[in-house]
């Protein structure tokens, strides 16, 4: 069988199992079963797919049409132009999270503390470190969230529930990607049946975490610090009931979805 054969049967397999963006999947499915990158399948289209790349490659597809998200059987997403390692224990990083990193970049100083909430996955820390020369924490309540979070580079971390291992005025700004869904709230199997429960919802309006979060954070928070703190799709006007001078930034498809807040 060629690579051009395998991946016309990947992607059929998925047609009928209802997976989105079949052809894609398929392409980085072959290319994780081969330990290749995707460009490698366009200029070797015609050759032959070893047994053993056949074994990984058929397990990969059982996996994704078992609704096991394609992150999660690569271990890998990319967010704000770098990869990252992701697993079940954390939460797949999502496009739109990335307005969170754009929002408080233009705050930080190279004096800046700043600490990230709920780290997950480590990203918006990493990024955070990475394009700036602020001194950057995580924190987090999961310690296999941790240990992902390291690995991705994340290295002053601290496992406690929202920022209880630190004094109060400590840092210049907190950001977080909280809970927010509803309990309530039908999400997709990929979600659902994989990713965290604990970093998806927050009680019936998916507003516990969020009203958690903002004492703690204006307790961590130097006089003049900046809260930055993301939230879910017609969330926005309890946001604003909650915070009323905050500012709220839309994404890139209009949705609200950062909540900006200077405390005095």
């Amino acid at each position: 069988m060629t690579l051009r054969t395998a991946l016309a049967q990947g992607t059929k397999l998925l047609e009928d199992g209802a997976i989105d963006a079949p052809r894609l999947t398929a392409e980085v499915l072959l290319a994780h079963a081969l330990r290749v990158e995707r460009v490698y399948l366009i200029a070797h289209a015609g050759d032959e797919l070893s047994e053993l790349g056949w074994i990984h490659y058929g397990r990969y597809l059982h996996q994704r049409l078992r609704r096991v998200p394609t992150q999660y059987i690569t271990n890998r997403q990319e967010f704000y132009g770098r990869e990252y390692h992701v697993a079940p224990g954390v939460l797949v990083p999502r496009p739109e999270t990335e307005l969170l990193v754009e929002v408080v970049l233009p705050f930080i100083t190279p004096a800046s503390t700043v600490l990230d909430i709920g780290t997950g996955s480590g990203c918006i820390a990493v990024t955070l470190a990475l394009e700036s020369t602020a001194r950057v924490f995580a924190s987090d309540i999961s310690i296999d969230a941790l240990r992902i979070a390291r690995r991705n580079g994340a290295l002053n971390t601290a496992l406690c529930d929202l920022g209880s291992a630190f004094p109060s005025g400590s840092f210049d700004i907190v950001v977080s990607n909280p809970p927010y869904v509803p309990a309530g709230d039908v999400l997709a199997p990929e979600v659902r049946d994989n990713e965290p429960a604990q970093a998806l919802f927050s009680g019936a309006d998916g507003l516990d975490a969020i009203r958690r979060l903002i004492p703690e954070a204006q307790r961590l928070l130097k006089p003049g610090g900046v809260l930055a703190f993301e939230f879910g799709f017609g969330q926005s006007a309890a946001i604003r009931a909650l915070l009323p001078t905050a500012t709220i930034m839309p994404d890139l498809a209009g949705i609200d979805r950062v909540a900006v807040l200077r405390t005095s």
